[in-house]
């Protein structure tokens, strides 16, 4: 359990312009942060970041929060482990008890994973370092492939001791359970329940997630057992924390400088990364041997929307280059292809080039898509059919790309490069556009008709906050929800401010200053009425309950507040589309915001007085056989139509 003074100093210290800029490339754009929002398909910057609100928001799929609560919806982390994060990020200490057998079996499969994961390749590399066999066997390895110490340890490579318990003895020694470890595949279970370690005898890569938590290992061969054997590398099994073709090899290590370049390189294998960071590239990632996937896109265009596909320029690398491209071409990304000359590969160009050089390499060599395609389907190809078919492929290519500008743009090189006319490119690319789209709308109907046939799980229900006891009269139809998110706005952006001075109390004859929340909320009470959404009361009454305090701001403690639903609704509603600047800005005076608040707070009870009467009659004419019955109602709608039209009265409009 973390205190509350502890949570109050790791939100001080905060910074979610820092934090988010760890998984999102931001740019500043006037007194925010823009950026594209890592929890859609998001293909212009809608994300928004806000340092001096110290909140986030995305303004096209709506996600919104805190700093706390990116962390949580972006790594999908319970609240205490984003706290934890946040701490170790800045340096807080939490103190906490150490766990019992009975707590850790509590923790949930991810947490403990990820926890057996940093404490193997903790392991792995004390061992690297440290154990005889270690520096004979795995260190040598890596010293033979020219790996300084500093790199060394900035991809946490290490070595499994050939001995198939080593590991799982160790872990067992240090209170680690065999589950996890089985589930995050650090350990193979026998049909005998018996288990031995999956990455015994191997030098060990990690695979760091962009968050920097260690998802995943790859182990390779050393000896001569690497001759003739087909899987020369092995690599941790699919799990709840790892997914192969989610992930990217170095996207830890290289993610600021992928930023900072607006580039990325992405070569195949793990020392093909460690060899150019070495040479001084860092914004390099790989996807080690898996054909590019669309998650993995997605990730990269985080970033930068600029990729150079490096790879060797045999037959094997061409296909890599090949396979990518279109699923590249159609996520936005510009697209450059390098192939290395014969029988080198990134890790051995980098080891003899500096990192000068190779970029000049990269520069002078580098070419778009359409070249790269051009020369290698086009090569030699004499026979019209073939050359036809080479022909369509580049135009399918070019079809997928979802800007007109740069479709255009790369039709005319293509027919300066194939002596095509344009207008027949043109046709043909848009026969490849229609087809495209109708095959989405196939797979759109596709899975609706799945989403039909999927059982319907009823949504579970919210629990209403603990308040002061109020008799929750409140305007709850669908219709009315705008009247209470103007009101929860309201009390959000401006809680604090007074609009009532020398309001006389009742109860004691002395003079006091009305807030915006307490008009809201005395208001509302004397009616026996309160707000229809827990949150929102929940809201409304700390605000209340806070209005005395001489340092409460309400938009800054709602947004920061601890409770993740209080602060998700109170970002929501005080994060405009359009911000202007501070200089630009006109705040509401004294008497603006006192005609909003009475204004809001009549239409509001003017709603929950209509549906009253609307139940009411609705009430009557189902009672139309009872007397008795009857004339009760008719007494409740008599009294409803008083209280109506006092407060129609109020508004200026009488109702008769």
């Amino acid at each position: 359990m973390i205190d509350r003074p502890t949570i109050d100093r790791i939100m001080d210290a905060t910074n979610i312009v820092e934090v988010i800029s760890d998984f999102v490339s931001l740019r500043k754009r006037g007194t925010s942060y823009v950026g594209l929002c890592p929890f859609h398909d998001d293909r212009t910057p809608s994300f928004s970041v806000s340092p001096s609100r110290g909140v986030y928001k995305c303004f096209a799929c709506g996600k919104s929060g805190n700093a706390v609560g990116f962390v949580m919806e972006h790594e999908q982390v319970t609240y205490p482990e984003a706290l934890r994060y946040l701490a170790a990020k800045y340096h807080i200490e939490i103190k906490e008890h150490e766990l019992t057998d009975e707590e850790r079996q509590q923790q949930n499969d991810r947490e403990s994973m990820f926890i057996v994961n940093e404490w193997a390749a903790t392991y792995f590399h004390d061992t690297l370092q440290h154990d005889a066999d270690g520096q004979a066997i795995g260190l040598q390895y890596f010293r033979q492939r020219g790996f300084r110490d500093d790199i060394i340890e900035r991809f946490r490579l290490g070595f499994a001791l050939s001995r198939r318990t080593a590991l799982g003895d160790e872990a067992k020694h240090n209170g680690y359970r065999k589950e996890y470890l089985v589930k995050a595949g650090l350990l193979v279970q026998r049909d005998d329940g018996s288990t031995y370690d999956r990455f015994a005898g191997r030098v060990i890569f990690p695979w760091v997630g962009v968050s920097g938590k260690v998802t995943a290992f790859g182990g390779r061969l050393l000896d001569s057992r690497t001759k003739g054997v087909a899987q020369k590398y092995v690599n941790s099994p699919d799990s709840e924390i790892y997914h192969k073709d989610h992930e990217l090899y170095g996207i830890y290590q290289a993610k600021r400088a992928i930023a900072s370049e607006d580039c990325v390189y992405m070569v195949e294998g793990y020392t093909d990364v460690i060899s150019m960071h070495q040479c001084g590239i860092e914004n390099v990632v790989a996807n080690s041997g898996t054909a590019l996937s669309i998650y993995q896109i997605k990730l990269l265009r985080r970033f930068t929307e600029n990729i150079v596909l490096l790879y060797d320029g045999d037959e094997a690398g061409i296909h890599a280059a090949m396979r990518g491209t279109d699923m590249l071409l159609a996520e936005g990304m510009n697209v450059k292809v390098l192939l290395l000359p014969q029988d080198e590969d990134p890790d051995s160009f980098a080891r003899s080039h500096t990192a000068e050089d190779f970029r000049q390499y990269i520069k002078d060599h580098q070419t778009d898509f359409i070249e790269f395609k051009t020369r290698v389907l086009l090569a030699g190809v004499t026979d019209p059919v073939k050359r036809s078919s080479a022909i369509s492929n580049i135009v399918a290519s070019v079809a997928v790309i979802t800007d007109p500008v740069k479709r255009a743009t790369y039709i005319q090189e293509c027919a300066q490069r194939t002596g095509i006319e344009e207008r027949v490119l043109i046709a043909q690319m848009n026969r490849f556009i229609r087809q495209n789209r109708e095959e989405r709308q196939r797979e759109r109907e596709r899975e609706a008709r799945r989403e039909e046939a999927a059982p319907v799980v009823p949504a579970t229900p919210v629990s209403p906050t603990a308040l002061e006891p109020l008799s929750p009269r409140s305007a709850g139809q669908p219709t009315l929800t705008m009247l209470e998110q103007l009101i929860v706005e309201l009390v959000v952006r401006h809680g604090e401010k007074v609009i009532f001075r020398g309001v006389k109390n009742d109860a004691d004859g002395q003079t006091m200053d009305v807030t915006v929340a307490q008009y809201v909320y005395y208001d509302l009470s004397a009616d026996d009425m309160s707000l229809a959404d827990p949150i929102a009361q929940q809201i409304l009454y700390e605000a209340v309950t806070h209005s005395g305090d001489a340092q409460f701001v309400a938009e800054r403690y709602f947004c920061q507040h601890a409770d993740m639903q209080v602060s998700a609704m109170a970002i929501r509603l005080s994060t405009n589309p359009v911000r202007l600047s501070k200089s630009l800005r006109i705040e509401p005076d004294e008497e603006r915001l006192r005609s909003q608040a009475v204004h809001m707070v009549l239409d509001y009870k003017m709603a929950i007085v209509e549906n009253d009467l609307r139940q009411l009659r609705q009430r009557l004419s189902e009672v139309s056989s009872d007397a008795g019955q009857m004339l009760a109602v008719l007494g409740d709608i008599k009294k409803g139509e008083e209280l109506r039209n006092l407060i129609a009265e109020k508004i200026g409009n009488r109702i008769k």
